[in-house]
């Protein structure tokens, strides 16, 4: 396989490392390597429900040994974005214990007065409540800010209603779109290579999703990888104006990369 010089990696984590909490063939190896060769590298995952010691748990019970900080999620993405643009801000928060927690790392205010930005992320229960309160605060004034564009994410029963749905029914009734942080804004990713110190030219993106981890990877300048473990299918890919650098079978395939 022809690349360029690869010195730092970021892989996306569901369809990559771990499919319904089982850790997928090669993953475990792949980190492992990673963490002996002392590369820089980063998980990203645009679900903002679950802070950074919380997804290390979870991949912990799959098996697979990541530092805590090595994961970088949409909630602190979006706490970064928020915290570069208007420092000590206030925002009125929609979402769980990932993105509260970041944004008052961040040094943000949570209040439903007077607030700065409503930031909409991921809940497992989405309170009409609160989406009207998110509406009447836009309608006056505030600015608003959503982690990721995922119209549904999965459950044990089906598909659930996810943080672009509500964002949807949210700017139809204000007539406001919102500023979407997580992939396939770039900015996801440039915040995380600044995160690792990484320049975009010896950088690689493993993704199973062309929509998201690829358009995103490509578009910030680093060498993709399309595995075939997740979301898209060989024959998916031809649906799409743009390619991946390159396509594999599985992680396991890119252990000798590192």
């Amino acid at each position: 396989m022809n690349t360029r010089e690869i010195r730092c990696w970021l892989t996306d984590m569901d369809g990559v490392l771990v499919h319904e909490g089982l850790a997928l063939p090669g993953a475990a190896e792949f980190l492992q390597r990673l963490q002996e060769k002392e590369r820089p590298f980063l998980v990203l995952t645009n679900n903002s429900i679950y802070t950074a010691r919380d997804l290390r748990a979870r991949l912990l019970s799959s098996g697979l040994d990541v530092p805590e900080s090595s994961i970088w999620t949409s909630a602190l993405a979006t706490a970064q974005f928020l915290a570069d643009q208007l420092p000590g801000g206030k925002a009125y928060v929609i979402g769980e214990a990932g993105l509260t927690t970041a944004l008052h790392e961040a040094g943000y205010v949570l209040t439903d007065t007077d607030p700065d930005f409503v930031v909409l992320g991921e809940t497992r229960t989405y309170s009409f409540e609160a989406i009207t309160k998110a509406i009447r605060l836009i309608e006056g004034g505030a600015r608003f800010i959503a982690t990721n564009p995922d119209p549904t994410g999965p459950s044990a029963e089906g598909p659930l209603p996810a943080c672009g749905a509500v964002a949807a029914l949210i700017s139809r009734a204000t007539g406001r779109d919102p500023y979407i942080v997580g992939k396939p804004n770039p900015m996801m990713f440039r915040s995380a290579l600044n995160k690792i110190d990484a320049h975009s030219e010896y950088t690689a993106m493993i993704g199973d999703r062309m929509d998201t981890d690829v358009v995103a990877g490509m578009e910030a300048g680093l060498e993709t990888f399309l595995v075939l473990t997740g979301s898209t299918t060989r024959e998916g890919v031809q649906r799409y104006p743009f390619r991946p650098s390159h396509i594999v079978p599985s992680i396991e395939t890119l252990i000798d990369l590192v």
